[in-house]
């Protein structure tokens, strides 16, 4: 499922991905998911329904695509946290996977007179930041890139990704990158992997810098033509929605024959405190309100991410919708215009 070209009468096809599983998965579950050091990825194990009916929750709302609950998920964390074998944790791996095409099996039961073969949903392997397993705080800043070598993430990285790949993934999810150094990596990575795709979504800790602090429009370029072959986006997720545009604007300036496509999925902008949790909903502007703003500067792919619902996604398809009618009027009006300059001509 990947957006057209954008020549002739119709708008370009907008991807809407899912948004945060966690924040979704708490619908489901009486537990605290925040401050895990599995964070959801323990619900794989404790609550598989549940995890089912949270893919579900975004399949309804009108997603394309739903994201493997595998974001914090690693071989070494199931061990060390749950208990299991090695062998074990590589199968957990697995079950989200097969969880993930389990609730699409149920969706597209739910839907079969509704849905036609070319859309049928995604499913797409989460890929975190090592950072996130060390549960140190240190996936928001990327400091970890700082004293820990590339082999050592390589090395991390790979069994997940081979679990989702040997699992039957569409498309993976390299997400919130925090760091030049890991980006560069899992571009390098994916190579091992030559016959999937992914998108790669750095995390953005203004409207400049990947949470590390290099330019995020200097290092997305950089990673897009080390793999432009395997990847088939770079953006953002799960920074604040007010940050995006200004992050995005221009990025395809020295390039309008080849544009980068463009991902995003923010947060709801609400601030994360350690020790009170999610802070300042009420300072916020929605997710939707910069959906069309987005799509005008090359956004192909666009969702949410942490505190955003299944009715989040709704509203962000509802906006996706308004824009390409708005874009078909457009087309037609300017249309119209050169036809009756070409006849007084």
């Amino acid at each position: 499922m990947t957006p057209n070209t954008e020549d002739g009468a119709e708008p370009p096809h907008i991807v809407v991905l899912d948004g945060g599983f966690s924040t979704q998965l708490s619908c489901h579950v009486g537990h605290v998911i925040d401050g895990d050091p599995l964070w959801s990825a323990r619900f794989l194990h404790t609550h598989p329904n549940e995890v089912v009916n949270t893919h579900l929750d975004f399949l309804r709302a009108g997603a394309h695509l739903i994201i493997t609950n595998t974001y914090q998920a690693s071989v070494d964390g199931f061990v060390e946290h749950l208990g299991v074998t090695a062998d074990q944790a590589y199968e957990l791996m697995l079950r989200a996977v097969e969880l993930a095409k389990r609730a699409r099996s149920l969706y597209l039961e739910e839907y079969e007179d509704c849905i036609q073969d070319d859309h049928v949903p995604l499913v797409v392997g989460s890929v975190g930041p090592y950072g996130a397993h060390l549960h140190d705080g240190s996936e928001y800043d990327g400091s970890y890139a700082d004293t820990t070598s590339v082999q050592t993430m390589r090395d991390w990285h790979r069994p997940r990704i081979q679990a989702l790949v040997e699992a039957g993934v569409d498309l993976l999810a390299l997400e919130t990158i925090p760091c030049q150094e890991e980006a560069e990596m899992l571009c390098d990575l994916l190579r091992e992997f030559p016959n999937v795709k992914a998108w790669l979504a750095f995390s953005c800790k203004d409207n400049q810098s990947i949470a590390h602090g290099e330019s995020f429009q200097k290092v997305a370029k950089k990673c897009w033509e080390a793999n432009p072959d395997q990847l088939v986006a770079v953006g953002v997720n799960c920074c604040a929605p007010s940050y995006v545009s200004t992050l995005l604007k221009g990025i395809n300036d020295d390039r309008p024959q080849s544009p980068i496509p463009l991902i995003v999925y923010p947060n709801s902008g609400e601030k994360y405190n350690p020790q009170i949790g999610w802070i300042d909903r009420d300072k916020c502007e929605a997710v939707e309100v910069f959906i069309q703003e987005w799509l005008d500067l090359g956004v192909r792919y666009v969702g949410g991410c942490c505190r955003t619902y299944a009715a989040d996604v709704s509203r962000i398809r509802n906006q996706v919708h308004c824009w390409r009618d708005r874009w078909r009027f457009q087309a037609k009006y300017q249309a119209n215009l050169n036809s009756n300059k070409n006849t007084v001509d």
